[in-house]
This record gives C-alpha cells, structure tokens and sequence, in this order.
C-alpha cells in the first residue's frame, strides 16, 4: 500500500498558498490606498521598473495570462495611468508605457510597497530572511534541460 499524499506538505501547494496570502495582504493595501487590483499593481510595477515595453514581454514579466495582463491595461488606460502606442520596430505592436499620471502613482506606491515588505519580512528572524531569499532564488532559476 502506498503512503498516502500530503498535499498539507507538498511544496507547490505551500509556495502556492503563501503566495497568495502574501497577495490578499498587499492587495487590500493597494485597494485601500489606491483603488487598484493585484493585476493593476502588477503591471503598473512592472512598467514602472522596467519602463516601455510591448505586452507579451508585459505578460511575462507580471507572471500573469494575457487575458489579465490585457485587462489591467485597459482599465489602467481608461484611467489615464498607461498610454499605448506604436511599435516603431515591429507595426503589429503596441508599447505600452506610463503617462506621467501613472508615473506618479507608481512613485507613490513604491514606499507603501516597500513599508510593506519591511513589515512580511520583520515577522521572519534574520537567518530566515536570508534563507528565504536563498531558497526563492535558487527555486525561481530556469529548470536544467
């Protein structure tokens, strides 16, 4: 007879789970102050970190499909905070950027989001924080073919 699977101990189920706890927590705060939704954030983020890019490398970047990445975009552009426009290298594109209205909000989210990380974190010991950030680096490197 086989043991039985504890998916209580199963680590994508663990990652998974912790992941979106960390998520709700962050996006209550985005939503409170901001008004935005986890993919919002996600792809005012990324814009605002990496800058000017067109939507598939959006959606890889956010991590999310693209219908979501799609729908962010459109209710952030709707709302003044992401312009699109076309790709002089490639005509079947759009790059995707933030206005200065966006610009700015990302500027003010960056020290809430910062405040808050500082405040995931602190519950973790020093060693653990560093462990963790050990073990998310080395699980988020690329699978060996």
């Amino acid at each position: 007879m086989s043991t039985p699977f504890d998916l209580a101990k199963f680590l994508p189920y663990r990652l998974a789970v912790a992941a979106q706890a960390v998520s709700a927590r962050f996006a209550r705060r985005y939503s409170e102050a901001f008004g935005l939704t986890i993919p919002e954030w996600r792809v005012l983020a990324v814009l605002g970190g990496f800058g000017t890019t067109h939507a598939q490398r959006l959606t890889a970047l956010t991590t999310m499909d693209k219908v979501k990445v799609s729908r962010a975009v459109a209710k952030l552009a709707a709302a003044g905070l992401v312009q699109r426009q076309p790709d002089p290298e490639d005509g079947r594109r759009v790059l995707l950027a933030l206005t200065p209205k966006g610009e700015q909000l990302y500027r003010d989210i960056v020290p809430l989001a910062q405040a808050m990380q500082e405040e995931l974190l602190a519950e973790l010991p020093p060693a653990g924080r560093e462990a963790l950030d050990e073990a998310l680096r080395l699980l988020s490197r690329s699978p060996k073919s």
